[in-house]
C-alpha cells in the first residue's frame, strides 16, 4: 500500500478499503504460489473454476465490479476502470493490472460520509448496503486464497 487514505471522510470505508487492498495483494500471492506449485482445481461446470487463470480473472473482474454497483449505488459517478486483460494475458499482466486496480480503488469513495453510506430506504435484511459490499470485496480474495491455500497442502 503505498497511501494511508488519510482524507478518506469515513474511518469505516478507509478501513474497508485498506484490508481489500492488502487481501488482494495476498490472494496474487499465493495465487502465484499455486501457479508455480501446478496447482489444479477441481472439476466444476463454474466458468470461473476452469483454471488458475479463470480464477485470477474473476477475482480481478469482481473487485472492480464491487466498486462500481458501490458507485452506483450512492449515485456516484462510474469510476470507468480498465477492463482486465484476457485470459490469455491475465497471467503476464496481473501485477501491473492490481497496482492499477487498487489504485483506482482508492478514489471513488473518499468524499462519501458515514451517512452517506446508511440508505434512506432499509430493505428487510439490508441494512448496510455499503458496508456489506466492501466486507464482501474484502471477503472474496480472502476465501479464493483460502481455497487455493488448502488445495496447494492437499496437493503437495
Amino acid at each position: 500500500m503505498t497511501e494511508n487514505l488519510a482524507a478518506y471522510r469515513s474511518r469505516a470505508a478507509r478501513a474497508l478499503v485498506l484490508l481489500h487492498d492488502k487481501k488482494m495483494r495476498e490472494f496474487l500471492g499465493v495465487w502465484q504460489r499455486a501457479r508455480a506449485s501446478n496447482v489444479h482445481l477441481p472439476a466444476t461446470p463454474d466458468k470461473h473454476y476452469q483454471s488458475l487463470e479463470h480464477l485470477l480473472w474473476h477475482v480481478l473482474n469482481s473487485s472492480g465490479q464491487y466498486m462500481v454497483r458501490m458507485c452506483a449505488h450512492l449515485g456516484l459517478p462510474d469510476p470507468q476502470l480498465e477492463p482486465v486483460p484476457s485470459i490469455e494475458n491475465v497471467e503476464a499482466r496481473a501485477e501491473a493490472y492490481l497496482e492499477h486496480l487498487l489504485a483506482w480503488w482508492r478514489v471513488p469513495l473518499a468524499g462519501v460520509t458515514n451517512a452517506d453510506m446508511q440508505p434512506e430506504i432499509y430493505t428487510p435484511g439490508m441494512h448496510y448496503w455499503i458496508d456489506a459490499m466492501l466486507e464482501h470485496a474484502v471477503m472474496h480474495p480472502v476465501r479464493h486464497t483460502f481455497q487455493l491455500r488448502e488445495l496447494m497442502t492437499a496437493q503437495s
